[in-house]
């Protein structure tokens, strides 16, 4: 049949999976798969992700027949509207604080009405179809298990409605019929066969729907099950990445009902059916047209808007992404707690998806989906699995780092710049200059549908006055993306007056609650020094992006310059860094924490987690030989730091991940600053048994043998000067680090008179 089904046992077709959409929006739509009934709960492997990238759900078994649908009809209570020839009155209220009637007459047209169900167990529906049972009373319709007499253990589901003389349902129940035979998504509940049954004492037949069994839980059930009974069904217990992976597999299928031109307008727990290792969409009866303004609204007042938002404006793509807010939000308090930075991310994304501004709220459901999915990754991250490669659909790569003078090797000003005598300054541990942060964030990838996107990608932004030209006399370049990138040509050009004013006409061409321009004036404020006014902006681009790592990024930053307080600051970088360990600003500034702290080692173990594949290996490398040897507030090296940063340099030079250093002389500075450290931060009685003798440091213990081989490091300095005067400086302090003999002095006083 058009349906899918077969016309004699009506069973599904075993179908091969459809290829996947695109990754960006992980979407599960087009694909149809049979269904199933497990036997027995289990608990699939932590770290298990099916090819979407979502977490593989523990298996939930069918129930018994017996135990899913009762054989007492439960009438629903609480009032309805009659709908006869459209009568607006309300059938079904109690009165006097009686029970509310399931039968008697419309107090406002006099139309009697039944909320009874029209089967009984063990009455037969189109000749094969016996009822076993009622399922539920669902918003227009009674809902029965039935099993098919021709088929063994052939399960299927009738749906037929509660009051027949409600015009505005029998409508809606044919829009159902309809829709249900058009749909084929595998998360999605599939119609089988229209059949029409007469009851005896009735003056015509009933129509009902016969669909597919989902045999499984409802993640209402799910919802308010005890711990103990999620445990017997689960396995193990209800985890936050289960919510996360429902809520991908919900908009996947709701992203098809959009492409379709429908709107589902009910989503909620109840309506999800978790059966096998799989989702079902069930009981699309409040089903519309995306363009259907006059019917009649059905929906959950607990998950849907507000009722002024439903008077002005009906329902929207974006109001069935409130409904799944609304659904994640109640299924994650049951839930296990998300780990890190990802309750709060998830909590962001509830709140966009719920924004009371339409406006503000997300625009589709792939890109819901996609935000969710990314939020999925970094409680996965967290929670100590290995991170899921993949590259962010907001923003493009970047080669920069900030914070990188940790990890860059001292150049001749480090020793020249000094005053006098004095010795090494300390390491630096503090927050990088905002400037320097605002040019090596990420850059938002351009929005393909702009004309002037792929012009711009081919542009060097050192030069805009002519970009800048061309789009003050012709309007076909001047479009929000030529605007967004001159800003940050003149960003990077340090004319800020320049970035402002292209900001501007960018605000003037955007949308409305546009991420692109939160972001683009974070960086604006940072430039200028304000970090303050950034947070807000870098904020505010997360709310919008709440599953993105750049905004989390720049959110540490701020909140490490503004001295938030180093839990916050942790938080934010830690998350980036274990979304992606290639990510070294990330990682260098959790080491500033930790340095802060006077924790050495954890600042070395933070640094040698960056992977050789990283771009920031090789700076990492370098600034864990300088964490090691390097003057912190208060406290200097032992002797084993200097033995294990000893051992690093040498492995700098060591195959297949040498670090070419020799060429720029870089690897004669960090020498020379490495025997400084020794030097200057010796202690009194000495460095004691521990003492790395060798090629480093010499084969003694003592000031002078130390003093000898820094002297020999700085006069290789010297060579390197690219003046008289910086030669100078370097050779004066060589000879200052020589012990004052009067040999000593007789030679100093010769070097000068040749210098």
């Amino acid at each position: 049949m058009v349906t899918g089904f077969c016309d004699t046992c009506t069973r599904m077709r075993p179908a091969a999976p459809a290829p996947l959409r695109a990754a960006p929006a992980r979407s599960v739509a087009g694909r149809a798969e049979p269904s199933y009934r497990p036997t027995a709960p289990t608990a699939p492997a932590a770290r298990a992700l099916d090819r979407d990238g979502l977490l593989v759900l523990p298996q939930v078994p069918a129930p018994e027949p017996s135990e899913a649908a009762g054989t007492v009809a439960r009438p629903p209570t609480g009032g309805r509207r009659c709908g006869f020839e459209n009568c607006h009155g309300t059938i079904g209220v109690a009165h006097d604080g009686g029970p509310a009637p399931d039968h008697g007459f419309c107090d406002q047209c006099g139309k009697a009405y039944s909320f009874r169900p029209r089967l009984r167990p063990g009455d037969r529906v189109g000749g094969h179809y016996r009822v076993l049972g009622y399922l539920a009373a669902g918003g227009l319709g009674w809902v029965h298990l039935a099993e098919d007499t021709r088929v063994p253990d052939h399960l299927v589901v009738l749906k037929g409605l509660i009051n027949t003389g409600d015009a505005a349902a029998r409508r809606t129940a044919v829009e159902e019929r309809r829709s249900l035979t058009t749909l084929h998504h595998r998360d999605i509940v599939r119609i089988v066969t229209y059949v029409h049954h007469q009851a005896p004492g009735e003056t015509e037949a009933t129509g009902y729907i016969v669909m597919e069994y989902v045999g499984g839980r409802s993640l209402g059930w799910i919802r308010h099950a005890s711990d103990a009974e999620l445990a017997r069904l689960f396995g193990g217990a209800f985890e936050f990445g289960h919510v996360l992976t429902y809520g991908c597999k919900i908009l996947g299928a709701l992203e098809y009902l959009h492409d379709q031109g429908l709107l589902y307008c009910d989503m909620k727990p109840d309506n999800v059916i978790h059966y096998g290792r799989e989702i079902k969409v069930i009981d699309l009866g409040a089903i519309r047209r995306t363009d259907d303004r006059s019917s009649s609204l059905v929906y959950t007042p607990d998950y849907a808007p507000p009722k002024t938002e439903r008077d002005e404006r009906g329902f929207q793509v974006d109001t069935d992404l409130y409904t799944v807010g609304k659904t994640l939000g109640s299924l994650a308090v049951r839930a296990t707690p998300a780990a890190g930075l990802a309750a709060r991310s998830f909590d962001a994304l509830v709140r966009r998806a719920t924004h009371p501004e339409p406006a503000a709220r997300f625009s589709s459901a792939a890109e819901m989906s996609r935000q969710l999915w990314e939020v999925l990754r970094e409680h996965q991250a967290l929670s100590g699995h290995e991170p899921y490669p993949e590259r962010s659909t907001r923003f493009a790569p970047t080669a920069a780092l900030f914070g990188s003078d940790l990890g860059t090797v001292p150049s001749l000003g480090h020793w020249t710049r000094r005053p006098g005598s004095a010795g090494p300054p300390e390491l630096p541990i503090g927050p990088p200059e905002p400037c320097d942060v605002a040019r090596a964030l990420p850059v938002p990838i351009p929005d393909p549908q702009d004309t002037a996107a792929v012009l711009l990608g081919g542009l060097a932004a050192d030069n805009p006055e002519r970009i800048a030209e061309q789009a003050e006399r012709n309007p076909a370049p001047a479009t929000l993306e030529t605007a967004l990138w001159l800003s940050r040509a003149y960003l990077d050009a340090g004319d800020v007056d320049q970035a402002d004013r292209w900001l501007g006409r960018a605000r003037r061409l955007s949308r409305e609650y546009d991420w692109r321009i939160f972001w683009h004036q974070g960086l604006l404020h940072l430039t200028r020094g304000q970090v303050r006014k950034a947070e807000g902006e870098f904020a505010a681009t997360y709310a919008t992006l709440p599953g993105e790592s750049a905004p989390k990024l720049a959110l540490g930053y701020c909140a490490e310059h503004l001295a938030a307080g180093e839990r916050q600051t942790e938080e934010y970088y830690e998350a980036v860094r274990r979304r992606d360990r290639t990510q070294g600003s990330a990682a260098l500034g959790l080491a500033r924490i930790e340095l802060r702290r006077g924790d050495r080692r954890a600042a070395v173990e933070v640094l040698d987690r960056i992977p050789t594949t990283s771009r920031h290996y090789d700076a990492a490398r370098v600034a864990a030989i300088r964490v090691l040897t390097g003057r912190l507030p208060g406290s200097g090296p032992t002797a084993a730091q200097l033995g294990e940063a000893a051992e690093r340099l040498q492995g700098l030079r060591r195959p297949p991940t040498a670090l070419h250093l020799d060429g720029s002389g870089a690897w004669d500075r960090l020498v020379t600053e490495v025997r400084e450290h020794a030097l200057t931060c010796r202690p009194p009685g000495g460095w004691g048994p521990d003492f790395p003798a060798g090629e480093l440091f010499g084969p003694t213990d003592t000031p002078r043998a130390l003093g000898e081989l820094l002297s020999r490091s700085l006069k290789r300095l010297a060579d390197q000067a690219g003046s008289t005067d910086e030669r100078g400086e370097l050779l004066d302090r060589a000879y200052a680090t020589l012990p004052e003999t009067a040999g000593f002095r007789e030679l100093l006083r010769g070097w000068r008179r040749t210098a």
